[in-house]
């Protein structure tokens, strides 16, 4: 498939990441143009990856059949108004990775009609171990699902969701997830530290066991339950603190926080209208 010409509104960390990508996977950077307002950020971008940048969203997107939204959610409608009247022109494929815009916003600010793919990323992406879910409305065909999968497989897995509804779960689960982590590794080095060792060794070994732990859930084959089995022995240490997460309802616990997190995504969806 030869790579088409992909304009990115917005020229921030995930849009470097989602570059940086496209360029180390052999896309040529005259494929690439990107808006962005910043003098800096353009010029960074320029001397890293040899690409041409633009200050204005409607000057990035001349002839690019791909449109790569990586804009705050809060300033979107008005960047898709200002380019609706190209956009219907030429029909590019609209691609966003904006947290809590549908398929359905974009399309409409964008005066109607037109091939969209919606993303929900995460923060690991920017090491390009992220994993993003999409969704495209009926009007994608099949090469530009392809377009779309190849640019944010750049930065890690990819998911395809055939009900939109559910890209709430997928924020919640996905897209918010590395803070659940990042709270965890938190807990784990407090904890440590209370059981009397330096902090800066707490913070190892945590820091260490999930990388490993994520390790093995991903390349193991097993199943994360399997892999709990397997490293607790009856009565033993393990043991212990499993049962002690358990009766304190752990699961519980994490099911509200991704129902919460799910809730609030489709407010902030609803909230954009």
């Amino acid at each position: 498939m030869s790579t088409p010409t992909i304009a990115f509104i917005g020229g921030g960390n995930m849009a470097r990441s989602l570059i940086a990508g496209l360029i180390a996977r052999g896309t040529d950077p005259a494929r690439v143009r990107v808006a962005d307002p910043s003098d800096a950020q353009r010029s960074g971008l320029e001397s890293e990856f040899g690409i041409a940048t633009f200050s204005t969203a409607e000057a990035a997107t001349e002839g690019a059949s791909v449109w790569m939204f990586a804009v705050k959610p809060q300033v979107m409608k008005g960047v898709c108004a200002d380019l609706a009247g190209r956009a219907q022109a030429t029909r590019p494929l609209a691609v966003s990775v904006a947290a809590g815009i549908t398929s359905a916003q974009l399309d409409g600010w964008l005066g109607g009609g037109l091939p969209v793919v919606r993303t929900m990323p995460n923060t690991p992406a920017l090491l390009g171990a992220g994993i993003t879910g999409l969704y495209a409305n009926a009007r994608v065909d099949a090469a530009q699902r392809e377009i779309a999968d190849t640019v944010l497989a750049t930065a890690g897995e990819t998911v395809w969701i055939d009900d939109e509804a559910q890209m709430d779960a997928v924020t919640a689960v996905s897209g918010s997830g590395p803070a659940y982590v990042f709270l965890l590794a938190e807990a784990m080095q407090d904890a440590g530290t209370a059981q009397g060792l330096p902090p800066e060794t707490a913070r190892r070994l945590a820091t260490q066991t999930l990388l490993g732990a994520s390790r093995m859930l991903a390349e193991s084959g097993e199943t994360a339950d399997v892999l709990r089995k397997r490293v607790t022995s009856p009565n033993g240490t393990t043991h212990a603190a499993i049962e002690t997460f358990e009766s304190g309802g752990l699961r519980a616990l994490v099911e509200a926080a991704v129902a919460a997190a799910a809730k609030r995504g489709g407010e902030l969806s609803a909230a954009n209208d």
